[in-house]
């Protein structure tokens, strides 16, 4: 015997782990409270004691919900699970000397992103409803982490959000062992669905850029955003609906045009990631992509947050440097 708790019963955690992957959200709650214990051994083997042991197990616990679809040996659920915790303690101990664990966000072997596999099975309404659950202040970082394509490390969040990675670090803990609470206490209530809303928002998404290439962004202004809506960049207010139609007017007439790329819709955060696509004849006008970050309060949206992707910095040929005989690091 290991002991480790969560290695009795392989028949039952078969039993569990398959209602799991038919969407008996019931089930994987059971069975993530079951090898609890085994996954906190784990990480406390490797880690030793400290607040990071708590961590990689909660975050553990929200990678074998996306995850859960995966497990091919229902009976062999545990040592999946403790595999899991194991991965993220060396993640954690290879970052820079425990600064920032987990720095991006593991994505599955078929390079999907987060919220596809989300979307693949029956138990992203369950999430879906704990993560709306969060307050405001905690829901952003997550949605950033988990759900987008774009803005996943802790330097991205940090940036986005325009706080401290320190303090991206303690919001991700506290929302973590909130959603595990939240997640256990709403296992057999109803849940919304949120395809249909990331279904509807991405065709909202659309539809706004062609009503905008169209010049009537300010119609869309009037019948979707609030009276009092505040655009920020940089955690700074710049202005409100003014500056939001300037703002569209200026790049459409510079020749920009936006294309979106990723969707994540929660009943109260919005993120619409962009591609930005620059006139032909000035191909660096813009950075190559922006993410709309929108709050929405009473059906509107009352705040846009603008996230641009930072520009690629072309990378000094050295082999150049050596042929031509100059040093490219003069004294």
């Amino acid at each position: 015997m290991s002991g480790i708790p969560g290695d009795a019963g392989p028949l039952e955690d078969a039993a569990l782990t398959r209602a799991a992957q038919a969407g008996d959200v019931s089930a994987l709650a059971l069975l993530l409270e079951r090898h609890r214990p085994g996954m906190r051994a784990v990480a406390l083997s490797v880690l030793g004691p400290g607040p990071d042991v708590d961590d990689v197990v909660q975050e553990a616990a929200l990678v074998a919900l996306r995850r859960i679809v995966d497990v091919r040996d229902p009976e062999a659920v545990g040592p999946w699970l403790r595999m899991v915790v194991r991965n993220g303690c060396r993640t954690l101990l290879r970052g820079a000397r425990r600064v920032e664990p987990l720095a991006e966000v593991p994505l599955p072997p078929d390079g999907e992103t987060p919220e596809q596999v989300l979307q693949s099975h029956a138990l992203r309404n369950w999430i879906w409803d704990a993560v709306d659950s969060l307050s405001p202040a905690l829901r952003l970082p997550v949605v950033l982490r988990y759900f987008s394509s774009g803005i996943t490390s802790y330097q991205q969040i940090a940036d986005a959000c325009a706080i401290p990675v320190g303090t991206v670090r303690s919001r991700l803990s506290q929302a973590r062992a909130v959603l595990a609470a939240s997640l256990g206490a709403t296992a057999a209530t109803a849940h919304e669905d949120a395809v249909r809303r990331t279904e509807n928002s991405w065709l909202e998404a659309h539809a706004t850029l062609e009503a905008a290439e169209r010049g009537e962004f300010d119609r869309v202004v009037r019948d979707r955003y609030s009276p009092g809506v505040s655009l920020f960049t940089g955690g700074q207010r710049l202005g409100g609906a003014g500056l939001l139609l300037a703002g569209m007017e200026g790049d459409l007439s510079a020749g920009v045009r936006q294309r979106p790329v990723h969707v994540v819709a929660g009943r109260s955060l919005v993120v619409w990631e962009m591609e930005l696509i620059s006139p032909r004849d000035d191909p660096d006008h813009c950075p190559p992509g922006v993410a709309w970050i929108m709050s929405l309060d009473g059906g509107r949206f009352d705040r846009v947050s603008l996230h641009h992707a930072p520009r690629t910095v072309p990378t000094p040929d050295t082999n150049a440097d050596a042929d031509s005989g100059t040093n490219a690091d003069p004294a």
